[in-house]
């Protein structure tokens, strides 16, 4: 099984309102992945409620091995939900690892 975990850091000049409202909306969209990319066996979404942390948003998710996990990143609604975080990115951190 493989884990893949980004972390997402906003803009810093993002209104926190906007910031909030990105966050739920990038949150739905993610979480609805698991019902459209077949390789995908799980995916966790969350907002961070510490604001003296350094990123927003995280996301864990599984896969089968790392075809699955290829397989996903070039999927049209996991592109498309990419294209929503990245207007609004400042910084990703990623790590995919063996289970």
């Amino acid at each position: 099984m493989i884990k893949h975990i980004v972390l997402f850091k906003f803009k810093e000049d993002l209104p926190a309102a906007e910031k909030k409202s990105k966050s739920e909306k990038i949150k739905a969209e993610l979480e609805g992945l698991i019902n459209k990319v077949e390789t995908l066996r799980k995916m966790e979404v969350g907002i961070n409620i510490n604001p003296d942390e350094d990123y927003d948003l995280s996301l864990v998710s599984e896969f089968d091995n790392m075809e699955g996990l290829k397989a996903y990143a070039v999927h049209p609604d996991h592109v498309k939900a990419g294209a929503g975080i990245r207007e609004i990115l400042e910084k990703r951190a990623c790590v995919d690892y063996e289970v």
